[in-house]
């Protein structure tokens, strides 16, 4: 891949590269940004991020003997993007670049990441799937998919082609100025797109390489974290609308417990009202815990006694509301038609939906805010 040229007196750049147990692929790294650096002339500091590998990872940087290559092994939360951003808060340059250790990313491609950067745009991303990208051929189809897939939980976020790339650039400036950033799993690109509110985003084709050297850290627990980081941005994005979706989700799935307890019940030969009773408290039990582990998941650390009795008493509101609604509509506002009835129960419904998750987002459920601080307390209790 051929190293584009540096225009006279360019930003001096801080490349971060996390990595844990990529000894045999870090000197082969530090090799070829030593040729690209040499080749452009650009001032860089190369910044290794280590997770505790003990596998030859700082013997491998100190034996480059660069004073412009180190290594930090890292001693407090460990993953990628936490890795990711401690190197971003020690870096001296203003240009930031991160890339994988694993060879994956050209460091060739490094010089124009930032050339986009130095035209105007606010964020630098090296992109598989535009024109003149490319991923190795032996990627296969569960690799491919899996990656369309992802990228697909990612649209509502961002248009980017290809958002979940880890080999990206922006300003320091614009790093330092972001706040609420809680990553969890390995995209921190798509983090920072979405906390940072960049809108000015531009794609540089790269060819993706499969690791020569060392395992995969793709497992199933990244790809859940991933579907929880996606969720954590969403909820960051759409605020309300995200918690009123999971929580017409959950109540969901209060229907079909309520209809299996029933079914159960009278299996066993329980009497019609105690299995429709049964039904009822089992789905309304269900509820609550979802809702208390995910839906309002930043409000979990709190009583759960005193949060069950107010799920109780704001669902007992809700179906207060719902049939005054449907009453109201049925008689007053309504024409008495055939199948009026069924009109009014459907807005019965949505007004007592609305209304019990008002009630539990705002009162049962509501965010605390630590004093003389903007951060809520769900960035306190980690999912």
């Amino acid at each position: 891949m051929p190293v584009v040229s540096i225009p006279s007196s360019p930003p001096a750049v801080s490349v971060i590269v996390p990595t844990y147990k990529e000894g045999e692929n870090i000197p082969h790294l530090i090799e070829r940004v030593a040729q690209m650096r040499q080749a452009t002339g650009l001032t860089l500091e190369l910044i290794f991020m280590d997770d505790g590998s003990e596998d030859g990872s700082v013997e491998a940087v100190e034996a480059a003997g660069l004073d412009w290559v180190q290594i930090v092994v890292r001693s407090g939360e460990r993953g990628l993007s936490a890795a990711v951003i401690e190197g971003f808060e020690r870096a001296k340059h203003p240009i930031l670049v991160c890339m994988d250790g694993d060879l994956s990313h050209p460091p060739e491609a490094v010089p124009r990441l930032v050339k986009v950067l130095e035209s105007g745009q606010e964020f630098a991303i090296g992109s598989r799937y535009i024109k003149g990208g490319s991923t190795d051929r032996d990627w296969g189809f569960w690799r491919w998919l899996n990656s369309r897939i992802a990228t697909a939980l990612a649209y509502p976020l961002t248009r980017i082609v290809d958002p979940l790339s880890g080999f990206f650039a922006l300003h320091k400036s614009d790093f330092d100025a972001a706040g609420d950033l809680d990553p969890v799993g390995y995209k921190i690109g798509l983090e920072l797109i979405v906390k940072c509110g960049f809108e000015n985003v531009g794609e540089v084709p790269i060819h993706f390489s499969d690791r020569r050297w060392g395992d995969s850290k793709l497992t199933v627990q990244e790809q859940l974290n991933y579907i929880r980081h996606i969720r954590r941005l969403y909820v960051h994005r759409f605020g309300n609308a995200m918690y009123f979706l999971q929580f017409l989700a959950v109540g969901a799935s209060g229907v079909l417990v309520n209809l299996s307890m029933l079914t159960m019940l009278l299996w066993i030969g329980a009497p019609e009202p105690a299995a429709l009773a049964g039904g009822i408290a089992t789905s309304v039990v269900t509820n609550f815990l979802l809702n208390r582990r995910f839906t309002f998941s930043y409000a979990r650390d709190r009583n759960p006694y005193k949060q069950f009795g107010g799920f109780v008493i704001a669902s007992a509101a809700g179906m207060t509301v719902n049939f005054l609604t449907a009453v109201t509509m049925r008689t007053m506002v309504l024409p008495d038609t055939q199948g009026a009835i069924y009109l009014a129960a459907l807005c019965g419904v949505a007004a007592g939906v609305t209304f019990n998750f008002l009630g539990n987002r705002f009162v049962v459920f509501r965010k605390r805010h630590v004093p003389g601080s903007e951060i809520d307390q769900d960035r306190h209790n980690r999912e």
